[in-house]
């Protein structure tokens, strides 16, 4: 065995001497010639007529030394002839995830067309046919638009010396898109343009993050403002976990919202009015009961349970046995327990029908993603195809990348105690440097991924400025867009924030 061992070594020895045992490097990619697709079209947006040029082509990324390393997937909607650049904001436009593609902003709201879903969320957009509309309510009269998915999303894609660790993480996916954006401006001079960042949910933490990344490099890109759809700056305030104490508090006013919408709760009241009881409550009482925990007395915790019971509609009971503690898992499948149904985490108004009653939590995914993912998907490929001509050899990723996601925020080697993700500060920096920029944030009552009370909560703290920052707010979830009153609101409030002096 020792002498089988021993011809073993040598061998593998002599391979490597001669270069011929296997490497332990992954072998470079191919580096294809990047694809370009370009359409003219014209479209009514805000009432007014606009001829537009689409450009949907992949640019490379590159490394340090200068090597070609990915290639970003984008898709760019710019006015024809453009004019004064100095006058044309350009908007960029992304998802979030991490690892999600453009596709939910591209087909739902921003794009020049976008898919018709249920506006009311009664039923189920899953199966074809679908409906794709000329979107009335696009901004083309006001600004470019240009849709970015990073790689692993869309049609981007790692090239040559490329790896996932070069982009699978908060600040290496914040470097690319820096990167791209520079590119992107520099290839089309724009460097004079207003420019604007419009991220949804993963999607803000990036821009918040990104709009400080600009400034860096040597290359300093000052913005005129950004668009935060559905923030998640600080994840203390929208992760629901067992021992998220934060996420007890932020979650509340979302719960109450929900009820209300499904007579569950706070009827006879408006839901402005409701939901604003639900705050007070919130600040006065149940942030103290929360940290006062076991050294409440059983009066107090009958008293705390009643009020939850009030605002949330489910039974005092069971608010008892959870310790006052509600996780949003469990709140959609006791809400509407009498019914047998489960209600939507990105839209609490959706609702699926469950056949395993009793689970602790939704087993069949978020109903206001499986009911709508498949018009979506559908009707981006199908728009690529027949109006874009887009012509490509694999298919497009609706998300993936973010499975290995590197939260870690400094070098290997380094201290680093774990954390929530929290991008609010470095907006609170940029705003404080760049005097000019202003924020607009979109916050959907329904919204039980994202709580809108967390944007309140995240938005008094970490150094924003509080002056230049819209909140407004929608009667639908994650995507209020996809609630048509919304959609037709949250145009119009871009509008005159993309126009106000």
């Amino acid at each position: 065995m020792r002498n089988l061992y021993l011809l073993t070594l040598c061998l593998t020895m002599c391979l490597r001497l001669f270069g011929q045992a296997p490497k332990k490097e992954t072998e470079p990619k191919p580096i294809p010639q990047a694809k370009s697709f370009v359409t003219n079209h014209q479209g009514s947006f805000g009432g007014k007529s606009i001829n537009y040029t689409a450009t949907a082509k992949e640019t490379f990324l590159t490394d340090k030394n200068g090597d070609s390393i990915a290639t970003f997937w984008s898709v760019a909607y710019t006015k024809s002839p453009m004019g004064d650049v100095a006058k044309r904001p350009v908007t960029f436009v992304f998802n979030g995830g991490p690892g999600s593609a453009s596709m939910w902003l591209h087909m739902g709201f921003f794009g020049p067309k976008i898919v018709k879903v249920d506006s009311e969320a009664k039923s189920d957009d899953g199966a074809a046919p679908y409906t794709l509309i000329t979107n009335e309510h696009g901004l083309l009269d006001l600004t470019d638009l240009v849709f970015i998915d990073p790689v692993g999303t869309g049609y981007s894609r790692l090239v040559g010396k490329g790896e996932g660790k070069d982009f699978y993480g908060l600040k290496e996916d914040v470097a690319s898109f820096a990167q791209f954006i520079r590119t992107w401006v520099t290839e089309n001079e724009r460097w004079f343009s207003p420019k604007y960042l419009a991220g949804e949910s993963y999607g803000t933490t990036r821009a918040a993050a990104l709009g400080k990344a600009l400034e860096g490099s040597g290359q300093n890109m000052a913005l005129n403002g950004m668009i935060l759809i559905s923030q998640a700056l600080d994840y203390a305030g929208s992760t629901s976990e067992p021992n998220n104490i934060t996420s007890f508090i932020t979650y509340l006013p979302s719960m109450a919202a929900t009820a209300w919408y499904h007579k569950k709760a706070g009827q006879g009241k408006s839901l402005e009015n409701f939901t604003q009881e639900c705050r007070n409550f919130t600040y006065s009482t149940y942030i103290p009961a929360l940290y006062k925990g076991s050294l409440l007395s059983d009066d107090e915790k009958n008293t705390i349970a009643e009020k939850l019971a009030y605002f949330t509609g489910l039974e005092k009971t069971y608010i008892l046995r959870s310790n006052l503690r509600i996780l949003m898992g469990r709140f959609q499948k006791q809400l509407l327990q009498d019914k047998g149904l489960a209600i939507g985490r990105l839209d609490g108004r959706f609702m699926g029908d469950e056949e395993d009653k009793v689970s602790e939590r939704p087993h069949l995914g978020d109903a206001a993603s499986y009911q709508i993912s498949a018009a979506y998907t559908a009707s981006l490929n199908h728009y690529f195809a027949s109006e874009l001509k887009v012509k490509m050899d694999r298919p497009y990723i609706t998300s993936g990348g973010g499975s290995n996601w590197r939260w870690r925020t400094v070098p290997d080697g380094q201290y680093w105690e774990p954390m929530p993700v929290n991008t609010a500060p470095e907006l609170g920096e940029t705003m404080r440097r760049n005097t000019a920029m202003k924020v607009l944030v979109a916050c959907g009552y329904y919204d039980l991924i994202t709580p809108f009370f967390d944007a309140e909560y995240t938005f008094a703290r970490n150094g924003i400025v509080t002056d230049r920052v819209e909140m407004k707010y929608y009667e639908g979830g994650h995507m209020m867009y996809t609630h048509e009153p919304d959609l037709i609101q949250l145009s119009q409030d871009i509008r005159a924030f993309l126009t106000e002096d």
